[in-house]
């Protein structure tokens, strides 16, 4: 379960799709004066160096963020010309990292939420990885100086960080659920946090992520997630046809639970775009459905 990391993937086309919707979450949240809570259960490493090794290897950045942002040297598909504004204030969010103007450092949720969080708002993070808290641990005390008091990061299952810290005394709060899913457990357990999560914080906003690949726990998990009784949205960016050894990730998905009542009409807008961008075949293409319930 240790050999993930995230450093290979920052920056490709599910962080877009993934952060993105996360960035217009804080957004809207923020604009109640009321505080809140966001808390991250697979945190990472918090930022990465696109042109670190790790990076490098694969440069997936290259067919993801690169392609939308203002600076990029790449192909004309990237040209940011009729951007949605959920898009475009994602993209946004992303330069304020990269304040020389080259596309060279991304940051993962963490530093999204830190970036948006107000000092009376709070962040809760968790991460397993040896390697990945260390890193986040010593960059959030290099980069956010100042803020200890709105932060808490903890060595802990992501999992069970949702028995730990819900409801928060605010009784406002986003949850991000995110695991690498290396482990076929982690579709049943995403089902089973959002469920305690719900039953502990039944207002609370769950945003969760996962891959579109080709395993039986991806139906199961949606088909579950769907059948909440509860409001949601639910979007998918498939950017290619899956590969014939039925390996690799062909897109991702996002489910939101209790989302911001602006995020449906923003998806509509974005994921065509996001798709005509991205897409690497003829098969790439969106998918988008929200509950009954509204």
């Amino acid at each position: 379960m240790f050999s993930y990391r995230h450093a290979f993937h920052a920056g490709n086309h599910a962080d877009v799709l993934k952060h993105a919707i996360l960035v217009h979450i804080l957004e809207h949240m923020n604009q109640k004066p009321a505080p809140y809570w966001v808390v991250d259960t697979h945190a990472g490493a918090g930022v990465y160096d696109l042109r670190g090794d790790w990076s490098q290897k694969k440069a997936e950045y290259e067919n993801g963020i690169a392609r939308l942002y203002p600076s990029s040297q790449l192909p004309p598909q990237s040209s940011t010309g009729g951007m949605p504004d959920l898009i475009q204030r994602y993209v946004s969010a992303i330069q304020a990292f990269n304040t020389e103007g080259e596309l060279r450092y991304y940051p993962g949720s963490p530093w999204l939420a830190l970036q948006a969080l107000r000092e009376e708002d709070r962040l809760r993070l968790f991460e397993l990885h040896p390697s990945e808290i260390e890193v986040l641990q010593k960059g959030i005390a290099h980069a956010f100086r100042g803020r200890g008091r709105q932060v808490s990061v903890k060595q802990m299952d992501g999992f069970d960080a949702v028995r730990a810290v819900l409801p928060p005394p605010t009784r406002r709060g986003v949850t991000v659920i995110d695991p690498s899913y290396e482990d076929k457990q982690d579709y049943r357990r995403v089902f089973s946090a959002v469920q305690e999560g719900l039953q502990r914080f039944a207002t609370g906003c769950f945003a969760i992520w996962y891959p579109l690949v080709q395993r039986g726990g991806v139906a199961s998990l949606t088909r579950n997630l769907e059948r909440l009784d509860a409001v949601w949205v639910h979007a998918t960016l498939k950017i290619s046809k899956p590969a014939a050894d039925g390996y690799g990730m062909h897109g991702s998905g996002m489910f939101v639970v209790n989302p911001p009542w602006t995020l449906h009409a923003a998806l509509e807008e974005s994921l065509p775009w996001l798709a005509s961008k991205l897409g690497q075949d003829q098969h790439a293409g969106h998918t988008l459905r929200r509950s009954a319930k509204q």
